[in-house]
């Protein structure tokens, strides 16, 4: 008779946090608020390869998935923004650009700012080059 009382004070309060967590919204990614599942917005196959050495001007390229659309894909260099053009793939985007022509005999990082449809799945990420003479 004991184990049967304990065995429904437990399900009682696991009742309650799943309750609990439902209505404040802390199940899943999404935060229960009916916008889906977070999916995190990242890059993936950096041309040149990280840390490649390039010639000032050269091209750059990447894929950005989970982002919330072209307006929200964003490229910097030593914080300056860099012009863009972007290819929808149907599964990601094909982005492109060129590195600047007065950038010479340095490194510099690539940034990357995406936006995804779920703010806590945002993502800033990038890559590394070498740039010659």
């Amino acid at each position: 008779m004991q184990t049967y009382k304990t065995l429904a004070a437990l399900c009682a309060l696991g009742f309650c946090n799943l309750t609990w967590a439902q209505s404040t919204g802390h199940i899943g990614h999404g935060g229960g608020s009916g916008d889906g599942a977070c999916i995190r917005a990242k890059i993936s196959r950096f041309k040149p390869e990280h840390l490649a050495t390039v010639a000032p001007g050269s091209e750059f390229s990447f894929a950005a998935s989970g982002s919330n659309g072209p307006g929200h894909i964003h490229v910097s260099i030593k914080q300056h923004p860099i012009p863009i053009t972007i290819e929808d793939k149907d599964t990601f985007y094909l982005v492109k650009g060129k590195l600047p022509e007065d950038i010479k005999s340095t490194t510099v990082r690539i940034s990357v700012s995406l936006k995804s449809k779920v703010g806590k799945c945002d993502a800033e990420d990038g890559w590394l080059l070498k740039v010659s003479e």
